[in-house]
């Protein structure tokens, strides 16, 4: 399956939700510790022949994740480790992005997540302790959520309710919270250790998964939290990303400093249903393909991006 090298450390990638061939990755020199990063857009060819760029963006700091709009198939939102959020939009020239530039965050933006149902906001995560909502065409952002007491490396909105989301924080905690109330609606102590990553399941909008630097994923009801739904074990060092399945409700897909990607079926005994062990560094950025089932994604420290189907040899030519 095709496999695409990039010239810095891979930290994120994203399928467009508009095409099925279309991906964007996220970037950053050095390991993101000091240096530049890049924003690739990448369109996969129809004969599973290679990778092609279609445009880059450089940035003068390290992007750490993206995300595409929901409602034009152009606009992509970068997370940057100086802090700001960038606005790009892929009808213009290089020359005239981005076309927007949020600058809030006092500390490093880790992560983004475009609204899928209202498709008119997104969220930011910060290494400043902070969530904060902002919508494409207003200057400033419309409210900052702060109640975690360190970094926030995740924020996800719930795939059914337009107002509800999670954030998964270093103070091994994940928060729920519904903007249309002051504070956050519920407080979930997950782990015992930081929690680098949270998402919904796609199917039953009351289900969550958590990451932990403790090398576990944990599934939760959010009606009744008091013990996980499941424990998934299997990685070796700190789960850095996991993701439900746009298209089966029971598939769990994550990432790990162990430097495999792996595929997980929640409902039953044996979970572990897939292991792909194609980085050579650590595996930061996963996706799966909401237009084509079975189409995943990833990336990693190791300058590469893998495209192949669930069950195919990510490294096969």
């Amino acid at each position: 399956m095709p496999v695409f090298r990039i010239p810095f450390n891979g930290y994120a990638v994203k399928f467009s939700p508009f095409f099925e061939r279309r991906l964007a990755v996220a970037t950053s020199q050095n390991f993101g510790i000091i240096g530049n990063g890049r924003l690739h857009v990448l369109d996969l060819s129809p004969a599973g022949g290679p990778i092609s760029e279609i445009v880059a963006f450089d940035t003068a700091d390290g992007a750490y994740d993206l995300a595409w709009s929901e409602s034009h198939d152009s606009l992509l939102v970068a997370a940057i480790a100086d802090g700001s959020v960038k606005l790009y939009d892929l009808s213009l020239p290089p020359a005239s992005n981005p076309v927007r530039s949020f600058h809030e965050h006092t500390r490093e933006s880790h992560s983004v997540d475009y609204n899928a149902v209202r498709r008119d906001s997104f969220l930011t995560a910060s290494w400043d302790d902070t969530v904060k909502l902002w919508t494409v065409d207003r200057p400033t952002s419309v409210r900052t959520f702060k109640e975690h007491a360190y970094c926030v490396y995740s924020a996800v909105w719930n795939p059914r309710h337009a107002d509800v989301f999670a954030s998964a924080s270093g103070d091994c905690t994940v928060r729920i919270w519904d903007v249309r109330e002051p504070g956050s609606t519920m407080i979930l102590p997950a782990h015992e250790f930081e929690i680098l990553s949270c998402d919904w399941n796609k199917y039953n909008d009351c289900v969550i998964a958590t990451a932990s630097v403790d090398k576990s994923i944990k599934l939760w009801d959010v009606r009744s939290f008091r013990v996980p739904v499941t424990v998934l074990n299997g990685h070796g060092y700190a789960v850095r990303k996991v993701k439900f399945s746009p298209h089966r409700g029971n598939l769990i897909m994550s990432c790990s400093y162990d430097m495999t990607v792996c595929l997980w079926d929640y409902m039953v005994e044996d979970a572990l249903i897939g292991r792909y062990d194609h980085h050579t560094e650590f595996a930061v950025g996963l996706d799966m393909s909401v237009l084509v089932e079975g189409l995943l994604a990833s990336t990693g420290w190791d300058e590469l991006v893998y495209v192949w189907q669930h069950g195919t040899d990510p490294k096969a030519p």
